[in-house]
């Protein structure tokens, strides 16, 4: 059995089909000078024919998934224009000798080579979008087309990696699932497998290839990560039988799509999904949850050399407003830092980047740039149910500071005549100790709440959540970690407000009816998994999930926790 990262659910059983990715380079190398021109005006063809074919490839995307994932190639289509990218290629040809194609292979090389050794995952996976464009390129100046070519029968597709457009290429009557052995669950590649409902695992590692021959059958389950190469008989059978047992869940969680999350006995609550990139709104809505928890706006500042005007920013958050009509959208204001660097504010490198300077403590350190964010997500807000949230609130002054911005951006726009939301809801992320705690006070002055518990237990347990040698010791069920996020529910309904909670736990349904319970109003986790959590919703009472959330504060122990709450689940 190998494994890998779950990025789309689903199990696929078929023989294998793997992609070839050699990236063709002519054979020459270093030119002379007199050869200069002639290979700059090969690379200009070269850009222009790519342009051509992408674009193509964006219609067809476009009249097949939506506008949203059609971006994706726009995004790829941007690169072609940016200077410090085919600009430093042409350069390279002039300064160094180069030939065109290894000027591309080289300029790529290097982009891919700094996406990679950064620390942030989504980051990371921006090297496939390079990738893409830089393979392109040299094909169409070698002149050598794809070699990869299909069988008219079932097969699951491997690969070291697939790119955006080799994925949105695939025959989806016949391919059955993808695995590589690299990327991750928020490459483009990947949101693109569980638009188009591909079962997909990325990230496998060398062995994916090493065990595979051709036609090797393969059992791919696209929930766990797991692989199985060449299956006995009886795996293939417990495997067939799961898929069976998928599908009929699959059926029920349809069946209760457009219903209410609601208990047996009336209580109601509302669930949300995640949301990284805007290229995920389409997908998300007709995935039937009633909105957005989370959208994580710095995604729009990453991936480039320079920051979004405010237009950009009001173009992309309009986009999403615009998808979800009057289902609330929660925007997170720029959280950046810690493990997520923007190379266009030329931040410090810090000890403990997580404790440094980051999220809010950034914005309210540079007005200029917060204001310019607020005033495009209020624009915005005239085009749907935008709500605004502060991440890394840990003092009242924070809170204050930046609603006072915000206010400073409301009266610009009145001044300018620009319609927006004028009784728009702002919320706080509850992701620090501190705020937890101090939940009465920040009650007074914001409209909900949103708790994010990757960070709150990172911070209250003295915990890396990347550091493999203490995993152990990382657990949302820590009785510490639950008796905080009970007092912030707490707090906010005292007050009059709502809390909802955004990180990895919302999505477990082990975790279901204690969050229920203890009186969270809203969900919001990967779409993949809420109906799960909705058929856990709906499947109990409010009084029995408070019965569970009394007797899980009582005990002392992460393992008594979770001893309790799987025995409960099962």
């Amino acid at each position: 059995m190998l494994k890998g990262i779950p990025v789309s659910a689903g199990i696929a059983i078929a023989p294998i089909v793997q992609l070839s990715q050699d990236q063709p380079l002519a054979h020459e190398t270093a030119i002379s000078s007199a050869e200069v021109s002639s290979h700059q005006s090969r690379l200009a063809q070269s850009i222009e024919l790519s342009r051509q074919q992408l674009e193509q490839l964006r219609v067809q995307t476009e009249e097949q998934l939506g506008a949203e994932k059609a971006a994706i190639l726009s995004a790829h289509l941007a690169f072609l224009d940016d200077p410090a990218f085919t600009g430093e290629m042409n350069s390279a040809i002039e300064s160094q000798l180069l030939s065109a194609s290894a000027a591309v292979s080289q300029i790529a090389d290097q982009f891919i080579s700094l996406f990679e050794s950064m620390d942030d995952a989504y980051m990371r996976e921006r090297a496939d979008d390079i990738r893409d464009v830089s393979r392109r390129l040299i094909r169409n100046l070698s002149g050598e087309e794809s070699s990869v070519s299909f069988p008219e029968e079932p097969f699951i597709l491997i690969a070291v990696d697939v790119t955006p457009s080799e994925t949105l290429q695939l025959p989806l009557s016949h391919v059955r699932g993808i695995a590589t052995v690299k990327g991750g669950s928020t490459s483009h590649a990947a949101i693109l497998a569980r638009s188009l409902g591909i079962p997909a695992v990325m990230g496998v590692g060398e062995s994916l290839m090493a065990q595979m021959d051709a036609e090797t059958l393969l059992i791919l389950d696209g929930s766990t990560g797991q692989l199985y190469p060449a299956p006995d008989e009886e795996t293939r059978k417990r495997y067939e039988a799961k898929a069976q047992q998928e599908a009929t869940q699959r059926e029920a969680y349809a069946a209760i799509k457009d219903l209410p999350a609601k208990t047996l006995d009336g209580h109601r609550v509302h669930l949300m999904a995640n949301m990284a990139v805007p290229e995920e709104a389409d997908a998300l809505v007709a995935s039937g949850v009633e909105g957005i928890g989370l959208f994580r706006s710095e995604f729009l500042f990453m991936d480039r050399s320079t920051l979004p005007d405010e237009e950009e920013q009001f173009q992309a958050y309009k986009r999403v407003a615009l998808a979800f009509g009057d289902k609330p959208v929660i925007i997170r204001t720029l959280d950046v830092g810690g493990d997520k660097h923007l190379p266009a504010l030329a931040l410090e490198q810090e000890e403990n980047p997580f404790l440094g300077f980051r999220a809010i403590r950034i914005s309210l350190a540079r007005p200029e740039l917060f204001q310019v964010q607020l005033r495009a997500l209020l624009r915005a807000s005239a085009f749907g149910r935008l709500l605004i949230m502060f991440p890394m609130i840990s003092h009242l002054e924070q809170l204050r500071a930046a609603k006072s911005i915000l206010e400073q951006a409301k009266s610009q726009l009145s001044e300018e005549g620009i319609a927006f939301d004028e009784d728009i809801s702002v919320g706080m992320m509850m992701e620090i100790p501190a705020a937890c705690l101090q939940a009465d006070a920040f009650a007074k002055e914001v409209q909900f709440f949103s708790i994010g518990t990757n960070d709150l237990v990172q911070y209250t347990l003295a915990v890396d959540r990347m550091n493999a040698n203490i995993a152990d010791l990382y657990s949302y069920y820590h009785p510490a970690v639950l008796r905080l996020i009970s007092q912030v529910i707490e707090a906010s309904h005292r007050a009059g407000i709502w809390t909802g909670l955004c990180g990895e736990m919302a999505g477990d349904p082990v975790a279901t009816e204690l969050l229920l319970g203890l009186g969270l109003d809203e969900f919001s986790g990967a779409a993949s998994v809420m109906p799960k959590v909705k058929q856990r919703i709906r499947s109990t009472t409010m009084e029995q999930a408070k019965r569970t959330a009394n007797h899980v504060l009582t005990l002392s122990t992460t393992e008594d926790v979770v001893a309790f709450l799987n025995n409960k689940a099962e």
